[in-house]
């Protein structure tokens, strides 16, 4: 069975289409950072600081990918059923808040902890909170359920561009595929 599109389609910019790859990776990889963390019984502090540094990457990265969409805009989206055509831009823009408001949250969770935040040992965020670790606790557990509404919305994303590119085959995913 072929993936190819049955429509033309206008694809991403390649810098979009890097700042989207390069933001999945990180995704895919401090979410489960992120779980292990919290299976271990006193996890490895490296390994806190590789989840904190992690989320402040994802959080500048969306700053410009934000700037860049708003600057740019998206291209012409390919004809396909409203009911598609929503769907995408709910779970799109669900994304790019929870992608702000998880590191945020983390963020913001530490420094009431009374904890740095690391940006992979180049430096430090100092907290600018009293400690506070009942608040801290407040603010981590909602960032927990965020970060696993982040996972549920890109495995739906994942999925979603999937199921346009084998079954559908109608240009979604292509317009943000390298090389397309």
């Amino acid at each position: 069975m072929s993936a190819i599109s049955k429509y033309p389609v206008e694809g991403y910019s390649g810098f979009a289409k890097s700042l989207h790859w390069i933001v999945a990776l990180l995704v895919l990889t401090v979410i489960p950072v992120g779980i292990v963390m919290g299976e271990i019984e006193n996890a490895p502090f490296n390994l806190y600081n590789f989840h904190k540094s992690l989320g402040v990457l994802i959080l500048v990265l969306m700053t410009i990918r934000l700037i860049y969409r708003i600057v740019h805009g998206a291209p012409p989206e390919p004809d396909i059923p409203a009911f598609y055509r929503i769907a995408g831009k709910l779970t799109h823009w669900a994304l790019y808040i929870l992608l702000f408001l998880t590191p945020i949250s983390g963020a913001i969770a530490n420094m009431y902890y009374g904890a740095v935040t690391p940006f992979f040992g180049l430096f430090e965020i100092q907290p600018f909170f009293a400690k506070n670790e009942e608040i801290s606790n407040f603010i981590f557990a909602r960032h927990k359920l965020m970060g696993f509404a982040v996972g549920l919305l890109a495995c739906a994303h994942i999925g979603a561009g999937l199921f346009h590119y084998v079954i559908r085959k109608d240009g979604v995913l292509q317009r943000m595929l390298p090389g397309s």
